[in-house]
């Protein structure tokens, strides 16, 4: 199951940036690049079905994706991690010794000014 999502998921893609590739700018900045006014299918030919497509590759990219993290991450794991992990509360032995915290540096002494 995940090989097929993984697949379409990819053929998504590419048809995706092939679609986005043949559709023509809005004369903005596609002039300076040598864009025009001429596209392959005339100046209004075929940009309904070109958009729809699109839309259409994009909410199965999004679908795919989506889907594909889902069955990939439910999976649990079961090698242990540092989480699982229970610390245990160490008790000092009767009779031992606890040692004295380490006492704050003194401070340096004073510089006089003359």
């Amino acid at each position: 199951m995940q090989t097929l999502i993984l697949t379409l998921h990819v053929v998504a893609c590419l048809a995706l940036i092939v679609l986005v590739l043949l559709q023509s700018g809005k004369e903005g900045m596609g002039v300076i690049f040598g864009g025009g006014n001429t596209s392959l299918f005339g100046s209004t030919g075929a940009g309904g079905m070109l958009a729809k497509l699109t839309a259409f590759l994009a909410v199965l990219f999004i679908i795919t994706s989506l889907s594909y993290n889902v069955l990939t991450s439910s999976r649990k794991s079961d090698d242990s991690t540092i989480l699982d992990v229970k610390l245990e509360d160490v008790q000092p032995a009767p009779g031992a010794a606890v040692a004295p915290a380490v006492p704050a540096p003194a401070a340096p002494a004073e510089q006089k000014s003359n």
